[in-house]
């Protein structure tokens, strides 16, 4: 099983804003393309004082193969769209993870 790791920091004052676009209309897309069988979601625990906050928005896929399709094909519209309603109040990295048994 492979962790696609989405960690997002977001400006305090769009929180709720950006929890309801992420709860609504992006987490279930992803997820609608088929390439991950779950997903969870986490508020990281730190320090806020610089006026953010950060989640780590976790996908579970089963192959590879399944991530590289999502990350080829659906990913750049799903990407843009979140740009483009959060512009410059956010801040996005990615970790790819495999599990070890």
């Amino acid at each position: 099983m492979l962790l696609y790791n989405v960690t997002i920091g977001i400006d305090k004052e769009i929180e709720n804003e950006w929890l309801h676009y992420m709860k609504e209309k992006h987490i279930p897309a992803v997820l609608r393309t088929g390439m991950f069988v779950s997903n969870k979601m986490y508020k990281v625990l730190h320090d806020q004082e610089d006026g953010t906050v950060s989640y780590s928005v976790q996908y579970f896929a089963k192959t590879i193969d399944h991530l590289n399709q999502y990350l080829e094909i659906f990913a750049p519209v799903l990407i843009e769209d979140h740009k483009k309603k959060f512009a410059n109040r956010h801040v996005t990295f990615m970790t790819l993870l495999e599990e070890i048994d």
